[in-house]
């Protein structure tokens, strides 16, 4: 055991560690039974807990070396435990067991103390009474799951766990670098990424505003969330138009900070060139975006956006991008061989049109071995042409006459500017 203290003989530490843990997993306990009005079928409280926990560490510390001892003990509070929960069935029907587990685990905290290190221990008590207090939040978020929530994760750790290890790294085409384990690394870390913001959409901000819609869409696609957010927008009055607009601009805002991370995942190099214009730009849209929400008018705040129960781990979403993924990265191959980094920077923008995040990752992973300033500077590219294809997105699905134009080309227009001054800075620079 890992010394508290130099001075202090290693038993008593040993003793008063768990006493406090076992008493502070009793009153855990007191506490549920205090909730429970009227409740008669708890296994004992904080001093039962208390008393437990040092029973288990005297039968330790008298035969430490089989712990025959401990174990004979353990036998009996185990048989005491399934009397008492014995007489909850038959008595009371009740049929939880989650007391004589925690007795159980009280128990054992004296071997646990006196071999394992302190983080290890200490992760154990907190986890037992994080778990004790947190019951009615898992009932709660239990009732809110759909049916299908189960087989929405089980997916994404099919995809993830299973899946990518088994897919070979050898490559599919000869001559361009392209493996079926890259595509499926690169389809499952943007479908973590989706299915992060999916969850948060669903259970941390679920009756949330428009402008965290806009913020958390932007952690999945910036592109998808413009454009719903312009469609729901064509009902919106001339006062509700700043919010849209400024939540259009924290998708923005995400996306740059989406591409962070992706960025930092595949390739450190580029990240070191690329983060100090990503990190810039986010701050510029977020601020645009805050500017304009700011000018919203009080009326406007309450208002709630309708929640959003689309699956982020549909079959055919991965499949599109796995294909726009291996696209891009023949045509990324032939585009060198023919045209060279020239040729490349063209497909930039031209990648702009579609979704850049296939693009922008196939040559973080070593398509055609691209210098990292090319890779910098095709990133800038694509998002710049991206944030100028989503505008016109914007445009077109709000109408015509829609009162958020004036908004967007001002919004955007900013956006759109300090991006344009930014690249042309890494070029002279």
């Amino acid at each position: 055991m890992d010394k508290l203290y130099q001075y202090v003989p290693d038993e008593l530490v040993t003793f008063l560690l768990v006493t406090v843990f076992s008493l502070l997993i009793g009153l855990s306990q007191r506490r549920i039974s205090l909730k429970r009005e009227g409740e008669t079928t708890l296994f004992g409280t904080d001093r039962t807990f208390t008393f437990i926990g040092i029973l288990g560490y005297l039968l330790y510390i008298l035969e430490p070396d089989d712990y025959r001892l401990f174990m004979g003990g353990g036998a009996i509070l185990g048989l005491l435990l399934a009397l008492n929960y014995y007489v909850k069935q038959m008595k009371y029907h009740v049929f939880g067991v989650t007391t004589i587990v925690i007795a159980l685990i009280t128990y054992c905290l004296a071997p646990i103390v006196a071999t394992q290190p302190s983080w290890f221990y200490i992760m154990v008590v907190v986890t037992v009474l994080l778990f004790t207090e947190l019951k009615h939040t898992f009932t709660e978020l239990a009732q809110r799951m759909k049916n299908d929530e189960m087989i929405t994760l089980a997916k994404f750790l099919a995809i993830s766990g299973i899946i990518l290890p088994m897919l070979p790294r050898e490559n599919l085409i000869p001559g361009i670098n392209l493996t079926p384990h890259a595509v499926w690394l690169a389809t499952v870390v943007v479908s973590g990424i989706s299915y992060l913001s999916y969850l948060l959409r669903r259970y941390v901000f679920r009756q949330s505003g428009i402008l965290v819609s806009g913020i958390v869409g932007g952690l999945y696609s910036s592109t998808a969330t413009i454009t719903v957010l312009a469609r729901k927008s064509r009902a919106a009055t001339a006062d509700e138009a700043p919010e849209y607009v400024a939540a259009m601009l924290m998708a923005v805002s995400m996306m740059f900070l989406r591409f962070l991370i992706l960025i930092g995942i595949f390739s450190l190099e580029t990240l070191a060139v690329i983060y100090p214009y990503l990190l810039v730009m986010a701050f510029i849209a977020g601020g645009v975006a805050w500017y304009i929400h700011s000018r919203r008018p009080v009326s406007v705040e309450g208002q709630i956006e309708e929640e959003d129960t689309s699956n982020p781990l549909e079959f055919k979403v991965a499949l599109i991008f796995a294909v726009l993924f291996v696209v891009f990265t023949v045509v990324t191959h032939y585009t060198l061989v023919y045209a060279g980094t020239r040729g490349l920077s063209v497909l930039s923008f031209v990648s702009g049109v579609s979704d850049i995040t296939p693009f922008i990752l196939n040559l973080l992973q070593g398509t055609g071995g691209v210098a990292t300033l090319v890779i910098t500077a095709c990133s800038l590219q694509a998002i710049l042409s991206n944030i100028l294809v989503n505008l016109c997105y914007g445009l077109l699905f709000a109408g015509r006459k829609s009162a958020l134009r004036p908004w967007m080309m001002r919004g955007f227009g900013v956006v759109v500017g300090v991006n344009i001054v930014l690249l042309v800075l890494f070029y002279l620079l």
